[in-house]
């Protein structure tokens, strides 16, 4: 149920939204249940969720409805419907749609609250919690943490398409925003126009091990030495410090978060081959500096809905979330151990089997899940997948493997952009306009 729409005012401009340049907003509550399969018995049956719901006043947009769905899994929607109506979609975009931003569960103002673990995380994806903290943030949430998972986003979602009365949506998502949009067309084929995937997880599969990531490290790290005309192989060079230092999953998370938005790598090369030579300085400040700037309140991106939605949405080398935890660890180590060196190049085991998302799903209770349905492609709608080739956070190759999930899909990559092209670069808002105003 969508309550009635009231005008707004926008967390991302701070103005009122007729004053927020040329699009204005109304804002309304999604009522969903919180279990919504109803399947649980106990004090969940008749649990309800408000999300907050941002719309533009042109209800009448010709091309009907698009929604826009951020990431994380923990950032809310409304905080960014001001700049991304002004300032990433173009004037064509933001006459022919609708535009919908929703604070999806456990986002924003219903964020769920972990402390200790959120002033560890911040922002990042791939930090190291400490012990303890993990199970901590479980337990503070409760046996409610089994009704976070994308399957519950995609049920809200489509409670969203009907309160809005509209029988099908445009939707275009960055970084887990695609994993949602993808998710919700593979469970609703007739419920959707056509999609836009920029920074893509690929909907079939969460690799808590990271192997795309550590592997296109090497090939991100080469592009930004041929840009930058330096002499040194940062890639061999990342590899002896990983070696020498015993610090991998520090230095994935590092690199990785330098990589969001418009990339900045230019100074780890030179950084890189001071500490093979012995001045370990330059690195320890360009770690420090990103671990401070990844510091990040809940209601900008919540760890608890992040830890929850991961960790009972991905199978591991140990399976699914219903695993018992005692099993987890040396399930991931045996897997590890199976691959041959090359697939960690230029890290090691230890950044596979030690990064913060394996950790932190290794450690989350046993909680019952429903599988999602494997194997299963796309649907035959037109699909854009929007890659920057700098991206170490959802790095090319998750998004040459979606595409090919997608029987009408388009794969273009930005070169030089990272993560979330559409916020950083030109040529990435240019094709997706192209793309979302084509007959």
């Amino acid at each position: 149920m969508l309550s009635s729409a009231h005008p707004c005012i926008s967390p991302a401009s701070g103005t009122t939204a007729p004053d927020a340049g040329s699009v204005t907003f109304s804002c309304a509550t999604l009522t969903v249940p919180l279990d919504h399969a109803g399947l649980h018995p106990g004090p969940h049956r008749d649990g309800q969720l408000a999300l907050q719901v941002a719309m533009t006043d042109n209800a009448a947009a010709p091309r009907g409805v698009l929604v826009f769905l951020t990431g994380g899994p923990g950032q809310p929607g409304l905080p960014f419907a001001s700049s991304v109506a002004n300032l990433m979609f173009e004037p064509p975009v933001v006459r022919d749609y609708r535009l919908i931003f929703i604070d999806q569960r456990g986002t924003g103002a219903g964020a769920l609250q972990c402390p200790q673990l959120q002033e560890v995380m911040g922002s990042s994806d791939l930090t190291v919690p400490p012990a303890g903290v993990v199970g901590a943030c479980a337990q503070a949430i409760g046996p409610d943490r089994q009704f976070f998972t994308t399957e519950d986003t995609v049920a809200d979602l489509d409670a969203l398409r009907q309160a809005l009365g509209v029988e099908k949506l445009t939707i275009d998502g960055v970084s887990y925003g695609t994993f949602v949009a993808a998710r919700y067309a593979v469970i609703h084929p007739d419920r959707v126009s056509r999609l836009v995937l920029d920074s893509v997880v690929p909907h079939d599969n969460l690799d808590p091990l990271e192997l795309a990531s550590l592997s296109r490290t090497a090939e991100v790290l080469r592009m930004v030495c041929q840009e930058n005309g330096c002499p040194t192989d940062p890639a061999q060079e990342l590899s002896t410090v990983v070696q020498a230092r015993h610090d991998g999953p520090e230095l994935l998370d590092t690199l990785t978060a330098l990589t969001i938005g418009t990339p900045n790598l230019a100074d780890v090369p030179a950084a890189l081959h001071a500490a093979v030579r012995g001045d370990h300085s330059p690195l320890d400040a360009i770690v420090a500096a990103e671990h401070r700037d990844q510091a990040a309140t809940a209601d900008e991106l919540s760890q608890g809905l992040h830890a929850s939605t991961l960790c009972e949405d991905l199978r591991g080398p140990w399976g699914d979330a219903a695993t018992p935890v005692p099993s987890r660890e040396a399930a991931t180590q045996r897997a590890v151990a199976a691959l041959p060196d090359a697939a960690f190049f230029p890290y090691d085991r230890t950044t596979a089997a030690s990064n913060g998302i394996a950790v932190t799903c290794e450690q989350w209770p046993s909680t019952p899940v429903v599988a999602f349905p494997a194997g299963r492609d796309l649907p035959a709608v037109p699909v854009l997948l929007l890659a920057g080739d700098h991206d170490l956070s959802t790095p090319l190759p998750w998004a040459q493997q979606e595409t090919a999930h997608a029987p009408r899909g388009r794969l273009v990559i930005i070169p030089g952009a990272g993560h979330s092209t559409q916020s950083s670069s030109l040529m990435a808002r240019s094709t997706a306009t192209a793309f979302l105003t084509q007959s």
